[in-house]
């Protein structure tokens, strides 16, 4: 595996920390969670709750080990300073300045290991005026300006079923910053600080929109808008649900004007306003004369770039999404690339609470009286 050997600690809680390091875990790398006594990872108790343990925390940790420590204590700092020297990457997704405050700033972590690949996920980054300010997922797409173009026009800006700024913003710009940064620390044998800030990969991700906001086009940025506003690139209701259309190029929207028998609407592909109107209502009357099924019978194998809104009970039988996945536990489990023909998905349990301390700490040399003492004194458990 491309990162067998790469040792991770992992202090992060929710989404996007743990999912970054559930890509690492699936690339090779040995992931240890470091979780406070007092409950660890908010997500291991939110429910749905599977067999005790919630099941979105298994999704997102399988292969990992946990370790309950209290980085508050001397004690407890000490023996994280060890794991430190043994260890490659620390992620972490405290406040900025929290780390510091704890003696676990990155002076004095490169201090113990010059090579330390240090990454701090953060809602605004590790500097700037608002780098202390509280938030979640929805408000970096609101202050990304994502929010701003989502939706249809003139209603409420529509809020995504996924943590975009979560996923996208932290943890896949994360994993990307940790591996940058393992190959610079291979090249030249010095570590980094990553600095990642969901706000900062919302603003990434709007480039395209800033820059044709920013043209001085008299057409304005919402005319090249994928937002549901041009026929297009909608969304229709048919008998039983909602069907996609994203025929974009000008060969798949004839081709589909062709089949729906609107040859008339060939030059609205991308109309705006009360031509947009009608062509919109003349599709939907078309569309809801039959299912998602019979529509995907007739368009599915014509390039019409055309899908069907599926639930999750329902992608969970596509041919092709069940083609993708690999089995863990009887169950699903889908990893978002392949390198090779290699799997990756990690397939092991998550970890339960603290349930590697006391084997992690024998690692570094902590014997038997002195796990006693440890634990009766709430450093580790």
């Amino acid at each position: 595996m491309p990162l067998t050997g790469v040792r991770v600690l992992d202090l992060s809680r929710l989404l996007p920390g743990p999912f970054a390091t559930m890509i690492l875990a699936g690339l090779g790398a040995e992931v240890i969670k470091v979780e406070d006594l007092d409950g660890g990872d908010y997500m291991r108790w939110m429910p749905p709750l599977q067999d005790g343990t919630a099941a979105m925390f298994t999704a997102i940790n399988r292969d990992k080990r946990s370790l309950r420590l209290d980085l508050k204590s001397a004690r407890g700092r000490e023996l994280f300073l060890d794991l430190v020297a043994r260890s490659h990457v620390v992620l972490e997704s405290f406040r900025p300045g929290v780390m510091d405050r704890l003696g676990l700033g990155a002076a004095a972590l490169h201090a113990r290991n010059p090579r330390l690949v240090i990454c701090s996920i953060s809602g605004f980054g590790q500097d700037g005026p608002d780098r202390l300010r509280a938030g979640h997922d929805l408000n970096y797409l609101a202050r990304g300006g994502v929010l701003s173009i989502s939706g249809a026009p003139d209603a409420a800006p529509a809020i995504p079923g996924v943590q975009m700024a979560d996923l996208g913003g932290g943890a896949q710009s994360a994993v990307i910053a940790m591996l940058a940064a393992l190959r610079r620390a291979e090249q030249t044998g010095t570590g980094s600080h990553c600095d990642v800030s969901m706000l900062d990969g919302m603003l990434s991700w709007m480039s395209p929109h800033i820059a044709a906001a920013q043209s001085g086009s008299t057409a304005g940025p919402s005319a090249m808008l994928l937002n549901g506003a041009h026929p297009c690139y909608h969304v229709y209701r048919c008998a039983d649900g909602w069907i996609t259309v994203a025929a974009l190029e000008p060969k798949f929207w004839a081709r589909l004007c062709a089949l729906l028998g609107v040859e008339d609407l060939r030059d609205s592909a991308f109309a705006t306003g009360t031509e947009a109107d009608h062509a919109v209502e003349r599709l939907e009357g078309v569309f809801r004369g039959a299912t998602r099924a019979q529509w995907r019978e007739r368009l599915g194998v014509e390039d019409a770039c055309f899908e069907p809104v599926l639930t999750i009970a329902e992608l969970l039988e596509d041919p092709q999404v069940r083609h993708r996945a690999q089995e863990v536990d009887g169950s699903p489990v889908w990893f978002p690339f392949r390198v090779g023909a290699q799997a990756h998905a990690p397939t092991g349990p998550a970890p339960g609470y603290g349930a590697h301390s006391r084997a992690l700490l024998a690692e570094i040399g902590v014997g038997d009286a002195e796990w006693a003492q440890l634990v009766n004194d709430r450093v580790t458990a």
